[in-house]
């Protein structure tokens, strides 16, 4: 039996915008560590300015909150099985913990982790994340 997980990620205006389902290693030190991983580092904009593409962007680049999701997914949903995209505000999924993604503006992306009965385990940079959740 896996651990299953949901993240959200919310837009600047706090709605949720996509919820992705994960199978298995739905846990803090799996997936939880594998979302702030993928997500330290971010820089946050609002526009980009330059050319798309270009070597003088930084590499962690997010134009505002939708364009971070759609990176998630690419970076999670690499086969298929295991990631499945579920409609916002899907719950009772079997689910044992959830991951809320947000943002501080340009202090970039934030996590929440809160386990399936309410318990919030983590809110924070996903620096802070790694260094709770990680190897010792």
């Amino acid at each position: 039996m896996g651990t299953r997980s949901l993240t959200r990620v919310y837009n600047e205006d706090g709605k949720e915008i996509i919820c992705l389902y994960r199978q298995y290693d739905g846990y803090p030190e799996g997936h939880g560590l594998e979302l702030a991983k993928f997500l330290n580092g971010f820089n946050m904009t609002d526009g980009i300015y330059g050319i798309p593409g270009s070597k003088n962007l930084p590499k962690k680049l997010a134009n505002g909150m939708g364009c971070l999701a759609a990176q998630l997914v690419a970076h999670f949903k690499t086969e298929p099985g295991q990631f499945y995209l579920y409609p916002p505000g899907t719950k009772d999924v079997w689910e044992e913990y959830e991951y809320h993604v947000g943002t501080l503006c340009k202090t970039g992306p934030t996590i929440t982790c809160i386990e399936v009965d309410g318990e919030t385990l983590f809110t924070g940079q996903p620096a802070a994340f790694i260094e709770k959740f990680g190897e010792k």
